[in-house]
């Protein structure tokens, strides 16, 4: 059963809840944070959200993995969007999509990211402002360098959103 039913420029979609077999979507999680172990921390505990193509195979367009952080918070921990979809609109709506969703019980929306000048812009397109940095993030929690378009990632940046 749909959640929500959107309709697109490119495809009509609807997001979907997952609440099993969530690793399924490994792959598509893995663009939006690039280790493995990384992801295990957050998604059993997170609630996840797919878009799919509304025609018959229901292709999978976006993935979305949002936890509780308590107070009325909630953290936005994987976004990604399939890159033949990207720059389509698709992470918009969303992120459109979960505040709506949530707006009911919950009051602010965090994400964290990269400093990388695509993803800064990207949330602050969405209605997202600066919150806070947690320094040396990515070094210190990744077992690898992580670059985004051509920028090594040092420090997270932090965005919130009201609801």
């Amino acid at each position: 059963m749909s959640i929500a039913n959107h309709e697109n420029n490119a495809l009509p979609v609807r997001i979907v809840p997952v609440t099993a077999n969530k690793k399924c979507y490994l792959p598509l999680l893995l663009i939006g944070d690039e280790q493995e172990s990384m992801i295990d921390r957050y998604l059993e505990r997170g609630e996840m959200f797919v878009m799919q193509d509304k025609s018959a195979d229901g292709e999978t367009i976006a993935v979305a993995v949002v936890t509780n952080e308590g107070n009325g918070v909630l953290e936005l921990k994987n976004l990604a969007v399939d890159p033949r979809f990207h720059r389509l609109g698709y992470g918009r709506r969303i992120i459109a999509f979960l505040c709506e969703h949530y707006r009911p019980k919950y009051h602010t929306l965090i994400a964290g990211t990269g400093d990388s000048v695509q993803t800064v812009a990207f949330y602050t397109h969405c209605g997202f402002s600066y919150s806070h940095t947690i320094t040396n993030f990515f070094t210190d929690n990744y077992d690898h360098p992580i670059v985004e378009n051509g920028t090594l990632l040092k420090d997270m940046l932090y965005f919130k959103r009201a609801l």
